[in-house]
């Protein structure tokens, strides 16, 4: 059947919508820093772009990188991603990119004035969570956090064994009950 080209639905641009009804479409995670979520009670989170090379893209979506040593520091008014691991392109040749350099991130002038004074208090740090590509553009979530103590962590930990134990007995129970 023939529909002409003004009743088509218009494709491309940025106020195209995902399959969520949202503005963004879809992520797909690179990388995760899931120490920094057991060593940090986090504040508050952001989404920033990262200036990157032509080969970091690359080896970025072959899915080989590390944000386990990680830190975000802001220097002269500019946020800067340190020693993240994206390890160097394989089919790179001399244009291929150091791979612990110290990267640009995206912000805007008010999200890194507030980050910059909340990360002076003492005990605040700023940790990246995640590496992922949204609508084809690398991205970093990074978060203002603060440092756990020993005894937190450990809390956490058995506060999650518990929400498991409890999950499997719920479970079980309605397994038991359908049994009958």
């Amino acid at each position: 059947m023939y529909v002409p080209k003004e009743s088509q639905p218009k494709q491309g641009g940025a106020a195209v919508k995902g399959r969520d009804g949202e503005k963004g479409g879809k992520k797909k995670i690179v990388a995760q820093n899931k120490k920094a979520r057991h060593d940090y009670a986090i504040i508050d989170t952001y989404e920033a772009g990262l200036v990157l090379t032509g080969t970091e893209v690359k080896s970025l979506r072959q899915g080989r990188t590390s944000l386990a040593d990680g830190f975000v520091q802001i220097d002269g008014g500019e946020a800067w991603l340190h020693n993240a691991h994206i390890p160097e392109y394989h089919q790179g040749s001399w244009t291929n990119h150091s791979a612990r350099r110290k990267r640009k991130l995206l912000l805007h002038r008010e999200e890194i004035d507030k980050l910059e004074s909340k990360a002076q208090e003492t005990g605040h740090t700023i940790v990246p969570l995640a590496l992922y590509f949204k609508d084809g553009r690398a991205k970093a979530e990074i978060a203002l956090a603060r440092g756990k103590k020993e005894y937190d962590k450990r809390q956490t930990l058995r506060e999650k064994q518990d929400r498991r134990e409890s999950d499997r007995a719920i479970a079980a129970a309605k397994r038991k009950q359908r049994g009958q």
